[in-house]
């Protein structure tokens, strides 16, 4: 057996090695750009599919001809190389054309959570500074109710592109009509395409914001297409006539980057669903003839649950690409589904290492090519250990270590909008004077995965510190506790992510200090705090109050013990709350309900 899977591991070597020389960095003045790639796949695979969507299916030539119209729009509009423009729309083939077009002209577009509302909205447009706001009808809601209080002229800075399967009102009079604007406008190719460099910045992608203030991270035509290509020939290993099965939201890196990005360099043709349906799933794989898609974790465990159906096994569906697969449905998911490649990645859109599963190993996040170190970490002080010198200590064979990649000029930390941002995820002469790493924020171990070519594969322990991940997106704790900390009742809070059995990433737990003279906290009204002052996501699953806060000498709050406590009523002294799925209201949490907990019946 152990012969068989070296020789299936060398079976890899091929795309590997197109890989690596198709990886070998290239000087940031190099042309080239993912809208340069669809002009090359008009050309040369013109009449292969390229989208289908909602009914509607395009091949290259007529996805390319609707990119250059939009381009053209966009140039009628004033928009020139190293502009910023925003865009807030939901997966559609408007969207990907368009993206396409700002691309081809070498503008940056920043992409808007479509979950966004108020402040939060108002911040992620303002701070990159977007010279246009183009927005889907699907979100004229949530564009109307800020549009007054931006940097932007209403009736010229706003572009409004119909959704017809919303059946959404017209054109609103403060903005301009892009599908008029597209209709009218030239398809063909825009000279600028020739002109874009792979060092110029090609799209802004938000990370999760928790206080509705995200931070944009950078991205480079180089660090898309280093995704794409990667995903495209080692990856997903996709070619004309596959299709690729895309159902996240593609304003995240992602689907826009694994999924979108192989479409884009391997002429491979894209499935698009707005949204993820479980009841849909198998039928559009089926209809559609997917053979490939891009995961999250959490869609996996969703798929992982539902009834099984006898011919599961037998969909066109064999090839996967993602992140956040855990183990324990690793195995149980690709033989239910009939996979016969997982691909796990692990990275950030802003950070500057990445590693992908391109051996098809199981149970692992993969290998890098960058240099990267594991760290020793003490979890319970929430800081990095270091020696008498000040120095970062590597961890011994197999341990645990905080993972740190090194900044380079070839692994550049491109950072985000704001520069005291970008700096606090850097490490200075951490191991030598002068040196610099991107500290992750994550526990990694290296794991014995057999032969690997001689490359080391890790695995992915869990978070650190100040974030953890629940529902697809990342939370800050620090940032949850403040609001909360400006409830009335509330003196202060500790904020921290703790595991349920079953579920994916870490649900929220607030630890509240109670103001002196307020016997118990006010559930109806503190619920309806949290939930109007936080994104979904970020409020917290449970509450637990406590007469006083753990901290470090130094002031530090201190969450190991309240981990290891969890939501065990057992263990709490003082009264818990739980916001049970589906509802908007804290409860007291019982013993029935912690039953249902720790048997995963919860419904999270």
């Amino acid at each position: 057996m152990q012969l068989l899977k070296d020789i299936a591991t060398l079976g890899q070597l091929p795309a590997l090695l197109k890989l690596k020389k198709g990886m070998k960095p290239r000087p940031a003045d190099v042309a080239d750009c993912f809208g340069a790639r669809v002009e090359n796949n008009a050309k040369f695979l013109g009449h292969h599919s390229a989208i289908v969507c909602e009914g509607k299916e395009l091949n290259w030539t007529q996805f390319n001809a609707l990119a250059n119209q939009y381009a053209s729009a966009f140039k009628s509009q004033g928009l020139v190389r190293n502009d910023t423009v925003c865009v807030m729309m939901e997966n559609r083939v408007e969207f990907l054309a368009l993206l396409v077009g700002l691309n081809k002209l070498g503008v940056t577009a920043g992409l808007l959570n479509t979950n966004l509302t108020g402040g939060s909205l108002q911040h992620c447009i303002n701070v990159i500074k977007a010279k246009k706001c183009i927005f889907g009808g699907e979100v004229i809601t949530a564009v109307d109710a800020i549009h007054k209080e931006l940097n932007l002229v209403s009736g010229q800075d706003f572009l409004f592109v119909s959704d017809a399967a919303t059946s959404t009102a017209s054109c609103p009079e403060w903005a301009m009509d892009l599908d008029t604007m597209q209709q009218q406008a030239s398809d063909q190719n825009p000279p600028e395409t020739g002109l874009n460099t792979i060092g110029q910045t090609a799209l802004y992608i938000y990370t999760s914001g928790t206080t509705g203030l995200p931070k944009a991270a950078v991205m480079s035509n180089r660090r898309y297409l280093i995704s794409a290509d990667m995903s495209g020939t080692a990856g997903l290993k996709t070619k004309p006539g596959n299709r690729i099965y895309l159902c996240l939201p593609l304003y995240h890196a992602t689907g826009l980057l694994l999924g979108v990005g192989s479409s884009f360099t391997t002429g491979a043709s894209m499935y698009v669903r707005r949204k993820f349906s479980a009841s849909a799933f198998r039928s559009d794989i089926r209809d559609n003839s997917c053979t490939h898609m891009v995961y999250i974790g959490e869609l996996c465990r969703y798929l992982t649950n539902t009834t099984a159906e006898p011919d599961d096994a037998e969909m066109p569906l064999h090839s996967i690409m993602g992140n956040g697969m855990r183990p324990d449905i690793w195995m149980a998911f690709k033989q239910r589904y009939g996979i016969t490649r997982v691909c796990e990645i692990y990275g950030a859109s802003e950070g500057n290492v990445a590693f992908a599963n391109l051996m098809n190993k199981d149970l692992t996040v993969g290998m890098t090519s960058a240099e990267v170190i594991l760290v020793q970490y003490d979890v319970d002080q929430d800081e990095i250990i270091r020696d008498d010198s000040g120095r970062c200590i590597p961890v011994a064979p197999g341990e645990a270590g905080l993972l740190l990649g090194k900044i380079t000029p070839d692994t550049v930390f491109e950072g985000y909008t704001d520069p005291n941002a970008t700096e606090g995820k850097i490490l200075r002469d951490a191991l030598a004077d002068g040196d610099a790493w991107f500290n992750t924020g994550d526990l990694m171990r290296v794991v014995d995965v057999g032969y690997t070519l001689g490359y080391d594969h890790y695995q992915f322990v869990d978070r650190v510190g100040d974030t953890f991940r629940w529902k697809s997106e990342n939370v800050s704790t620090n940032e949850v506790g403040e609001i909360i900390n400006g409830f009335d009742q509330v003196k202060f809070c500790n904020v921290l992510g703790i595991e349920i059995p079953g579920a994916d990433g870490r649900a929220g737990m607030a630890s509240l200090t109670l103001n002196e003279g307020v016997e118990t906290l006010d559930l109806d009204r503190f619920s309806a705090f949290v939930r109007d002052a936080l994104p979904s996501y970020a409020v917290p699953v449970f509450l637990r109050i406590d007469e006083d806060i753990d901290v470090t000498g130094t002031f530090k709050m201190l969450k190991g013990d309240l981990r290891k406590q969890g939501y065990d009523i057992e263990q709490i002294s003082g009264p818990v709350y739980v916001m049970k799925n589906g509802t908007t209201v804290y409860t007291s949490l019982d013993a029935d309900y912690v039953n249902a907990l720790n048997t995963a019946s919860a419904g999270f």
